[in-house]
């Protein structure tokens, strides 16, 4: 089965990691895969290409897509000549549809939706209206994906057909992230700090909706409760480089003594192997995080915002705190610190437990491989199958 991805770009991202995993699992003796991405460039295309996908651009830049990107899209999908094409992200969706539509011959799309929707303020313009335009066109692909019920529900509210509605979440590598025991001393010697020092983590890029100041509002309060705590902060422009972010800390000088701002990092497995709490401080657009995960894959306890399926995702093994809360995210926070290292152990071991059974990379592929082979046999699913 030849089947089309179609995806927004390729840089480090939920999404876009999420491609990487599925098609790391799916049967290559089975299934045929070529990736467009919309946009030039990205870090995860040669990871791709070294897997042995083709990868090709449509050469799509900022704002409203030309005709030429547009005939550049289509010709790369008449030539691949899909039994089935795969968008991600809502860019990527809007995109294979109009792939489809440009075959001239009836070819099953499936959508996948990969964050939450708690309003259009916090959306581009042009995002916005891509997201209104494919809830018109939603009743033409045969599966609309979602990572998480939250998104699901938010997503059908505003007009996507709940007929074509499927849950998949994400799916983690448990061999990649996983306990590590000796990780805890090896990170407090990489910062420099105290053996005994507590080390609390956000592995988020810098963005408005992962509440950067929330976290650091939320610190300020363990700093002023006299925690001997330092705070791990990973990610794409979590950098001194980055002024807004410089901006926050400026004022907050014993804070920023306790910050470590390490940028992107290759070796999140073992950054959140040496924490002693996890965080996820989102305000709003999470579906499914994949950062409350691997933490928990990890064994590292976690305090995550109520944003997307994150409560359901951590269950009875997390503390769940109301967003844009920084007393609450704190108390959180405190409560974890202030338990045994034994008791945050075990929370820990009972987290990446609830992963594997649920959430294993192995068995998600099964989920999209099942779906793929339904779709392509029967070329149109009915109703709830």
């Amino acid at each position: 089965m030849r089947i089309l991805h179609v995806i927004t770009g390729l840089d480090v991202g939920g999404a876009e990691m999420m491609l990487i995993k599925l098609l790391e699992r799916l049967s290559c003796d089975e299934f045929e895969s070529t990736v467009i991405s919309l946009s030039e460039g990205g870090r995860l295309r040669g990871r791709l290409e070294a897997m042995g996908i083709p990868v090709v651009s449509a050469g799509i830049r900022k704002g409203l897509p030309s005709p030429v990107s547009m005939y550049r899209l289509a010709k790369i999908a008449r030539e691949f000549k899909p039994n089935l094409i795969q968008g991600w992200m809502y860019h990527g969706n809007l995109a294979s549809h109009l792939a489809a539509s440009s075959l001239g011959t009836r070819i099953p799309v499936l959508w996948n939706v990969r964050q939450s929707l708690y309003g259009f303020s916090g959306e581009k313009r042009l995002t916005a209206g891509i997201i209104r335009m494919c809830a018109r066109l939603s009743r033409w692909p045969e599966r609309i994906l979602y990572n998480s019920r939250v998104s699901a529900g938010q997503h059908e509210a505003i007009g996507y057909n709940a007929s074509r509605t499927r849950i998949i979440p994400n799916g983690f590598d448990c061999d990649k992230f996983r306990p590590d025991a000796g990780a805890r001393q090896r990170l407090r010697n990489e910062l420099a700090v105290e053996p005994t020092s507590q080390l609390v983590g956000l592995i988020a890029r810098f963005h408005p909706m992962k509440d950067h100041e929330t976290f650091f509002l939320a610190a300020e309060k363990l700093l002023a409760g006299n925690f001997d705590v330092h705070f791990v902060l990973a990610g794409k422009g979590m950098t001194r480089e980055n002024l807004e972010l410089e901006t926050l800390l400026a004022s907050r000088p014993r804070l920023a003594a306790r910050v470590h701002l390490l940028g992107e990092r290759s070796d999140t497995p073992f950054l959140n192997a040496g924490l002693d709490v996890a965080t996820l401080s989102s305000a709003w657009g999470e579906g499914f995080p994949n950062v409350v995960g691997e933490a928990m894959a990890c064994g590292a306890p976690c305090v995550v915002t109520n944003i997307g399926d994150s409560a359901e995702v951590v269950g009875d093994f997390g503390l769940v705190v109301p967003a844009r809360d920084p007393a609450a995210l704190a108390r959180g926070i405190a409560s974890l610190l202030d338990a045994s290292p034994q008791q945050r152990y075990e929370l820990g071991r009972a987290a990446r437990r609830r992963v594997l059974e649920n959430y294993s990379m192995d068995v998600v592929a099964g989920m999209y491989t099942e779906l793929y082979r339904r779709v392509g046999i029967e070329g149109q699913l009915l109703p709830g199958a």
